[in-house]
């Protein structure tokens, strides 16, 4: 009797180290995975885009502060479970519009699956209503029906933006009967030396323009991010790659613009000189840009 004692309490001791053990490369392992999980800068430039001119403090907030600040705590809370709760809370406000559908495609976009989406608005119905469930079903179908050349088509410019270090910006307005398709301007310096961030879309580039001056003066170009052309009149067209350097000297006769399947950054530098202006030219036409290769 007494050596059965002594032998289920050396049992129970030792299931007791086990289970101890065992606790503490649970513990060690969830730290490890914690501590692995880096975060992932979110960079958004929509409240710009669209109300950068009519509210630039909102603008500023839902950029810079809901993505650029909570957004990009993702080593706290993942962008997949983010978007699981945004969408949440969406539906449940009622609030069924296009931003409940651009949280759907983003949440898409951070691997929640097509069955995940469903499991989550089927068991919001039964929390926040029937009726804003199905509202939200019919947009998760169009979301995750979207043909993969669509979808890709959607995020193009934000996967750009993860690309490179400098933001896009907004819509180059104010230059746009110079440029042949979309253009976006970012000001990464107004002091000193004038310095900015220039991105054309696919196919887009600017006309043929002189930087005319007395002395000094041109402009210097400094390729960012993806693949682009710059060329002088009468010379041949030079391809522009991340880190690629063009010195433009005043009075030349130029045109640059990104490659025809390819978005394409560049910081544009004004150099100092005397009496400088600057001379629009025609466009480049479609038959001198479609012979670039």
């Amino acid at each position: 009797m007494k050596n059965s004692w002594k032998k289920a309490l050396a049992a129970f001791v030792g299931a007791s180290i086990l289970m101890s053990v065992s606790l503490s490369y649970v513990e060690a392992a969830a730290m490890t995975n914690s501590n692995q999980r880096v975060a992932k800068k979110i960079v958004q430039t929509a409240g710009r885009d669209r109300l950068g001119d009519f509210a630039p403090d909102f603008a500023r907030y839902n950029d810079d502060i809901l993505f650029g600040e909570v957004w990009s705590k993702n080593d706290v809370l993942s962008l997949h479970d983010r978007s699981i709760v945004t969408v949440s809370g969406l539906v449940g406000s009622g609030v069924i519009d296009s931003s409940l559908k651009y949280h759907i495609q983003s949440a898409k976009n951070n691997g929640v699956t097509k069955a995940e989406m469903a499991e989550i608005i089927t068991q919001l119905g039964f929390y926040t209503g029937w009726p804003k469930a199905w509202a939200a079903f019919n947009m998760a179908k169009e979301v995750y029906a979207e043909p993969a050349a669509a979808a890709a088509a959607v995020t193009d410019k934000e996967k750009f933006q993860q690309e490179i270090m400098f933001p896009i910006g907004e819509p180059n307005t104010a230059y746009a009967k110079y440029f042949i398709g979309q253009s976006y301007l970012y000001p990464v310096s107004t002091q000193q030396v004038a310095m900015y961030n220039v991105t054309f879309e696919p196919g887009c580039r600017n006309n043929w323009h002189i930087h005319h001056a007395k002395s000094g003066g041109g402009q210097m170009l400094i390729c960012v991010g993806g693949q682009g052309w710059y060329q002088e009149y009468g010379k041949p067209a030079v391809k522009l790659l991340p880190g690629t350097v063009v010195n433009i000297p005043a009075n030349v006769k130029h045109w640059h613009g990104a490659a025809a399947d390819s978005w394409m950054s560049h910081l544009a530098i004004e150099v100092a000189g005397e009496e400088t202006s600057n001379e629009w030219c025609e466009p480049v036409t479609d038959a001198e840009y479609g012979k670039l290769k």
